[in-house]
């Protein structure tokens, strides 16, 4: 049988901080959607880097979100943990210019995207957009040996 644990907060901090990647879910058109997506943690606050389009619509519209984030090592080795939260876009340059550092830091390569606009296929201007998670309640699970509860 799977011995399946609880992971600590400070664990789950810990996860978080190093993955930085995982599967976001909100509503799109009255349904469940969920996309892969960066992020970026900064003390206790999720930041999400997007271009505007349909998922900054559908935040927009619905703000509560779900971030899922794992590492998987093989089907007995594992850890998953689950962000539940309300996102919120940033419009302050003030809040802007605090987030972008460590963006740009986690993601060097996205320092020419973020100083230059640029056009889709279709020929429609992307714009940036950051959005900052409140975050309601974290949970993880692991099947390592070792938990920091």
């Amino acid at each position: 049988m799977l011995d399946i644990d609880e992971m600590g907060q400070k664990e789950i901090q810990s996860f978080l901080q190093q993955v930085g990647y995982g599967h976001l879910g909100f509503i799109h058109e009255g349904k469940p959607y969920v996309m892969p997506m960066h992020y970026y943690l900064e003390d206790s606050d999720i930041y999400l880097f997007t271009t505007e389009g349909m998922k900054t619509h559908d935040i927009d519209a619905n703000p509560e979100i779900c971030l899922q984030v794992e590492e998987i090592h093989d089907p007995l080795h594992w850890r998953s943990v689950i962000v539940t939260g309300r996102a919120e876009q940033l419009t302050e340059q003030q809040d802007i210019d605090r987030a972008m550092p460590f963006i740009k830091e986690r993601s060097p390569m996205l320092s020419p995207a973020i100083n230059r606009t640029w056009t889709d296929a279709q020929g429609r201007l992307e714009a940036i957009a950051i959005y900052r998670i409140h975050i309601s309640e974290m949970s993880g699970r692991t099947t390592e040996e070792v938990s920091s509860q």
